[in-house]
């Protein structure tokens, strides 16, 4: 019986093509690749059809990094954001450890792993400075790579996310939310629980029939263990929350009916991030809202970019 997801990649792939990016694998390090959608001006064409593309240059245009969140790949989480930015930046769009095809050998499961490696893959991509977006597990890979690569991450958006999940924040959510665990909320194995994570994530109640839920679980909740893992190693005691100094400007963009992340904690988190951090909410939307108001949400990151007077 085809999966009528599944079957919806090609189309997906073609759009992506069109606007101008297309997928390439980089190793990170032995038993460890990231995939990669990155500006086709970048790389090679193959003169035969079965060789891989060589990457042959490094970005002409500002570098925007899209780094998706937990309940899909890159290229998915981002679709209505690639399109609208292509013309005026160099977009890459990385699959993060264990989704889309990135994987690794490592047993580090934590979001500085995924920084690191990250880093690596932009580096051997020839991005040397670039502005991050960030969204939900993303923002939190994406607030570890410009604490630990200042000199790489100019500025940063962030949406749906905090900066660490701690124990108590995880507790609370959990609890107001009504899921024993984020396992349970963000790697449902029945169309039931897919539903239930939909109707949190999203402001306006979405209906799709049954059959594609299915095929929703079968093709985006790949690596459940793994995924697991990675959700266990995201959450840290209160005692080790250390906020760090950031040089980036750092814009906070918010469905203002997030439920999973409440606008007031984005509002905190401004406060604690000091001056360099700035604060926009969206009406009309939820957690996923560069998906629900992507017209809006893409018109806001143009205008936060404006504001970096990039070369």
């Amino acid at each position: 019986m085809v999966n009528f997801v599944a079957a919806q990649r090609p189309l997906l792939h073609g759009l992506m093509k069109m606007a101008g990016v297309v997928p390439y694998t980089v190793e990170i390090e032995p038993g460890t690749v990231m995939n990669f959608w990155v500006p086709s001006e970048t790389i090679s064409k193959p003169k035969k059809k079965d060789e891989k593309p060589n990457y042959i240059s490094k970005p002409n245009k500002p570098v925007v990094v899209l780094i998706h969140g937990f309940a899909a790949e890159g290229i998915v989480t981002w679709q209505f954001q690639v399109g609208a930015l292509t013309k005026k930046y160099a977009v890459y769009v990385p699959d993060l450890l264990f989704f889309g095809g990135s994987t690794t050998d490592k047993t580090d499961r934590s979001p500085t792993f995924q920084a690191e490696c990250l880093a690596t893959g932009l580096r051997k991509l020839g991005v040397e400075e670039c502005i991050e977006v960030g969204f939900s597990y993303g923002g939190m890979v994406a607030f570890k790579l410009a604490e630990l690569y200042p000199d790489m991450v100019r500025a940063m958006v962030v949406s749906g996310s905090i900066l660490a999940m701690t124990d108590s924040v995880s507790e609370a959510t959990m609890q107001r939310l009504g899921f024993s665990s984020s396992s349970e909320l963000l790697l449902p194995t029945s169309v039931k629980g897919l539903k239930a994570l939909l109707s949190i994530a999203a402001h306006k109640k979405l209906w799709f029939p049954d059959r594609l839920h299915k095929d929703y679980l079968e093709v985006m909740f790949t690596n459940r263990k793994e995924r697991s893992e990675l959700l266990e190693a995201l959450v840290i005691s209160n005692k080790d929350t250390t906020i760090p100094n950031f040089p980036q400007r750092i814009h906070l963009l918010w469905g203002e009916n997030d439920q999973i992340f409440k606008m007031e904690l984005a509002k905190d988190m401004k406060e604690q991030l000091g001056e360099n951090a700035t604060f926009q909410e969206i009406k009309k939307a939820g957690h996923l809202v560069h998906l629900e108001r992507p017209c809006v949400y893409n018109r806001c990151l143009k205008q936060f970019f404006s504001t970096l007077q990039l070369e």
